[in-house]
């Protein structure tokens, strides 16, 4: 199989790719190595794939380079590349989520029409469900986005449904619940408490502690990922949670890297922030039944291989 896969240089999307190549699949890992943090952990994060002769990387612009050398003898696209964070996503800063969220994808759906592309897998998030009456969240509940981010994620979402519906493009959206583990964002909650704790200052915890997270380890997000592109059956779910089953609150989640550390991390309390959800708890029945996936790695066992990722940086630094 020759996989095309769009934010490579990211935690989740070097990991697929390491994955693809491991089963002796061929790669063309794209990213626009976009500095929404350190550029040199995303080249970082290509090392390995980088490795082999059956990966080759792109350097390239979605919303606006010319995309047919990437799509070019694909057989599969995994879209992972996103503009992330859910603070970040207001104000005038909503153009760049427009533009790398919506026109990327739509750009890049446009360019599978016609291809030998049997299947367009897209990384979508539980951003989009917003604040739920009920939990778990179920895919045929309507999506409620309680953020510009989760917006332009749900809109990504349609584009799928209707070049599918439109063209025929065999097209599965994986919302994914709060992904974690080894290479996981600078900016997320556990890379952020664990760094304080190494670096002995404080971790800045926004709200009560109270909200609920549901956190699935980076492995089984890609392992569903690629169940999704590989499962001839997953067609008839087009849309699919990813969900970790690990819900707990940020209050627990800092008390259990505490314990893995061996000392308690130091919160220093901001107020709420726009756009954060109180709860994300996402129900997997329809991943379970269709693809064959559940998750395999507990939270706690998660945090260990995290906490053991940062030792091993903090090494080499």
């Amino acid at each position: 199989m020759k996989a095309l896969v769009t934010g490579a240089a990211g935690f989740i999307g070097s990991g697929l790719s390491e994955s693809l190549l491991s089963d002796g699949h061929e790669v063309l890992g794209v990213d626009c190595l976009a500095p929404y943090y350190d550029v040199d952990v995303k080249r970082a994060n290509l090392v390995r794939a980088m490795q082999s002769d059956r990966f080759h990387f792109m350097e390239l612009d979605l919303a606006r380079d010319d995309l047919n050398p990437a799509i070019d003898g694909a057989e599969v696209v995994f879209h992972l590349a996103a503009q992330p964070g859910i603070r970040t996503s207001w104000d005038r800063r909503f153009e760049n989520y427009l533009r790398s969220n919506v026109l990327a994808s739509q750009r890049l759906l446009e360019s599978c029409v016609g291809r030998h592309v049997t299947r367009f897998v897209y990384a979508s998030s539980s951003s989009v469900y917003g604040n739920r009456a009920a939990y778990p969240a179920v895919e045929d509940q309507l999506p409620q986005p309680y953020s510009p981010y989760g917006v332009t994620k749900l809109a990504a979402e349609h584009l799928c449904g209707l070049y599918g519906a439109n063209f025929g493009l065999s097209t599965i959206v994986l919302r994914y619940f709060t992904v974690y583990g080894p290479r996981q964002r600078p900016d997320m909650a556990i890379h952020r408490a664990i760094e304080s704790l190494l670096a002995g200052e404080e971790f800045e915890l926004y709200g009560s502690g109270d909200q609920i997270r549901d956190f699935t380890f980076v492995d089984d997000v890609v392992r569903a990922t690629r169940l999704a592109a590989e499962t001839p059956d997953a067609a008839t779910a087009p849309v699919m949670n990813i969900a970790g089953g690990s819900t707990v609150t940020m209050n627990e989640l800092l008390e259990m890297i505490g314990t893995a550390m061996e000392r308690p991390v130091k919160v220093v309390r901001r107020s709420e922030q726009p756009g954060d959800v109180a709860r994300t708890d996402g129900s997997i029945e329809r991943a379970r039944s269709v693809l064959g996936w559940q998750p395999e790695v507990n939270l706690r066992t998660g945090i260990a291989a995290q906490v053991e990722w940062h030792l091993r940086r903090l090494d080499r630094r």
